[in-house]
């Protein structure tokens, strides 16, 4: 095992498998357990969604400096660029905080795929829980789970989930998404055009690319992913409420 592995494991795999074994025991249903988990990272991620949030609100409300600058200085890319750099500075601006929480995302899937995968077979996770959490008997993977009425497999793709995520992945965008920027001169026409264009194409991409992934994989992950989108949305609403 490398360095990478041994703390994917440590820090993300391990524990997350073992507070979702610990909650089933607890709760005794799989859904309801994965929502609790799902509640759990949101909190811990909750400074960097807060830092992309308002990364998100200074993005649009430095847009059109932004534009003056691409269009002032469209012919020398090199001061352009410095002036963009001299603007983030002023205006305390981290074009790249967005993304951190975006790449942060992508190992916790992993993570609670493997969880997802490996907790239902019960002979390859005893050695990895801790001494505190008990191994139960018998993991049953639905999300509703009475009396013998068993809903939504979540260790099985569910083409329904998927519709759902997806939905929800294009409430968040559109909720996120800033107002498309006021023409006021010729010179800035390519640059609001682009701009418009490629924030279009990300409202239907991304809700695409969702269902795409979440169509083949557990439900599990597609339980997670919606309620996680769900959860962001009311946080970015409340944000951008306080700040106002």
């Amino acid at each position: 095992m490398n360095f990478i592995t041994l703390a994917f494991d440590a820090i993300l795999y391990t524990p997350m498998l073992n507070i979702l074994i610990w909650l089933y025991g607890l709760i005794g249903n799989f859904g309801v357990a994965i929502i609790i988990l799902t509640l759990l990272i949101k909190v811990v991620l909750h400074p960097l969604n807060k830092k992309s949030i308002e990364s998100q609100k200074a993005m649009a409300e430095i847009q059109p400096k932004m534009q003056e600058i691409q269009n002032k200085y469209k012919d020398n890319k090199e001061k352009q660029a410095t002036e963009l750099v001299n603007l983030y500075k002023q205006e305390k601006f981290n074009p790249f905080a967005g993304i951190i929480l975006l790449f942060l995302q992508i190992p916790i899937l992993i993570a609670l795929f493997y969880v997802v995968s490996n907790g239902m077979d019960l002979s390859k996770i005893g050695s990895m829980l801790y001494p505190f959490v008990q191994l139960p008997q018998a993991i049953y993977p639905y999300l509703v789970n009475l009396n013998g009425f068993e809903l939504l497999d979540l260790s099985k793709p569910n083409i329904y989930l998927a519709v759902i995520t997806a939905a929800a992945q294009f409430w968040q965008i559109k909720t996120a998404t800033p107002p498309a920027p006021v023409k006021t001169t010729k010179s800035n026409d390519n640059v609001a055009d682009i701009s418009n264009m490629m924030q279009k194409q990300m409202v239907f991409f991304v809700p695409l690319l969702t269902f795409i992934v979440l169509f083949r994989l557990p439900a599990a992950l597609g339980l997670y992913w919606v309620v996680s989108t769900i959860i962001s949305v009311f946080e970015q609403k409340q944000l951008l409420n306080k700040k106002k």
